[in-house]
């Protein structure tokens, strides 16, 4: 996807308009879009997602399956949270059962069963937080638009977002997002853009000294370390898996996978494809 000349009339993103934005989301792009108040993210995203339309230029190549979270999610609707999802299931393109096991699964996966019978508009935010996520993720989408997604999340349900997060990109899916915390996936290496007076610029990657998930990581260029969950009954790693990766366990149960580059992607569908499927953590190439 690529947004060549893109703009936004003044009003619409507070005191700056967005003009001549010029971004790449190649497939399996992680970006991170960063600015002030009233810079404009959040009508950049609505852009990316086409939520919006540009007043100038053009967007090309937006894959059919865009999951987006708006940073207000409205949940006054008369349905309930199942309900709601079944339904945006079957606008997404799912199909009668299909539908109906991708509302029941990310409901599950995303802890919100207990309240999956409850009218939206008697969730609290956090909860009406998770049911937004859930129905950006239904359809497995190949491009993901987050807007402050994880406010309001519990910390249990910040860290499934972020796993999605990786498993997306490792499945070929871009994914762009805005957060308040600028610690928020730079385990992942995010690229990342800022918007300042209404033009959008690359900034430069963030190192990750001093965070914990980044101790230990040292690698040698063209390689790519992987880090893993593995669900129970998961097959165990073996030689024979692409690449042979180097193995290594955290303390909180993470497999931490280092491999070459060229046998990185066959070794994440292996893990994806697994059965049960693994959860992938982070993706990080040393280049």
């Amino acid at each position: 996807m690529r947004l060549e000349g893109v703009g936004r009339r003044r009003g619409r993103v507070g005191p700056w308009a967005l003009r001549e934005i010029e971004l790449a989301l190649p497939a399996g792009a992680l970006i991170r879009i960063e600015g002030g108040n009233g810079s404009g993210k959040s009508t950049l995203l609505r852009l990316i997602a086409g939520v919006d339309l540009p007043t100038t230029g053009r967007i090309t190549g937006r894959p059919a399956r865009t999951g987006y979270v708006p940073e207000r999610f409205p949940p006054a609707l008369p349905l309930t949270a199942r309900g709601y999802l079944r339904h945006l299931g079957r606008v997404h393109g799912l199909r009668g059962r299909s539908a109906v096991r991708a509302a029941d699964h990310w409901l599950e996966r995303l802890g919100a069963d207990p309240y999956a019978d409850q009218p939206l508009r008697e969730l609290s935010k956090g909860s009406a937080q998770r049911i937004a996520v859930a129905q950006a993720l239904l359809a497995e989408p190949a491009l993901l638009v987050l807007d402050e997604a994880w406010t309001g999340l519990d910390r249990a349900a910040r860290r499934t977002l972020d796993e999605v997060v990786g498993e997306r990109g490792a499945a070929g899916a871009a994914v762009v997002f805005v957060d308040h915390d600028p610690a928020r996936l730079t385990a992942a290496r995010p690229l990342r853009y800022g918007l300042a007076g209404g033009a959008l610029s690359a900034l430069a990657e963030r190192t990750g000294e001093g965070d914990p998930a980044s101790e230990g990581c040292a690698a040698e260029p063209g390689r790519v370390t992987i880090e893993a969950q593995a669900p129970p009954g998961a097959a165990p790693l073996t030689a024979a898996w692409p690449g042979a990766p180097d193995l290594r366990r955290l303390p909180d149960g993470t497999l931490r996978l280092t491999v070459s580059a060229a046998h990185s992607d066959a070794l994440l569908r292996t893990l994806l494809t697994a059965a049960p499927g693994w959860h992938i953590r982070a993706v990080r190439h040393h280049r």
